[in-house]
């Protein structure tokens, strides 16, 4: 597997489009995902060098398998600097070990600690445990 590391720095790729990121996350993450439009939102955040953040795309052959998208909190000390939004692989790769590949990948190069939202019946639970995640609060929400 190769990766392609996409931010503000880097820059959007020539062939790896930020919509066709977007895509690809919309129809790999099924039921654990958003619209296109709100998947753009998070890209064009990590691309906003005063927020900022990191895109992992894994290649097989030129072809995507997997992506990764990490976004910086600036909350260093109190919360986890990154906050691993999505992470989807193809359907049809799965089972292959491109998803702990691409996860090792962006652990390795964020820099400080990462935080991850997982519902309680998605299969990549275990992956993440695996990883080294841990469930330290109960995440509540007010929905307004």
């Amino acid at each position: 597997m190769e990766f392609k590391i996409i931010n503000h720095v880097t820059g959007e790729d020539k062939t790896y489009k930020n919509e066709t990121i977007a895509r690809f996350l919309f129809t790999h993450l099924e039921q654990y995902g958003d619209k296109v439009e709100d998947i753009l939102k998070c890209i064009d955040y990590v691309m906003n060098p005063n927020k900022g953040g990191t895109i992992v795309v894994g290649l097989e052959h030129d072809v995507i398998v997997g992506v990764v998208i990490l976004n910086n909190t600036g909350m260093k000390d109190f919360i986890p600097e990154n906050i691993l939004v999505y992470v989807a692989v193809d359907s049809s790769q799965r089972g292959k070990g491109f998803g702990k590949k691409l996860m090792q990948k962006a652990i390795s190069i964020a820099e400080g600690n990462i935080a991850l939202h997982v519902e309680p019946d998605n299969p990549a639970l275990q992956l993440y445990e695996k990883l080294g995640f841990t469930n330290k609060y109960l995440e509540m929400r007010l929905i307004k």
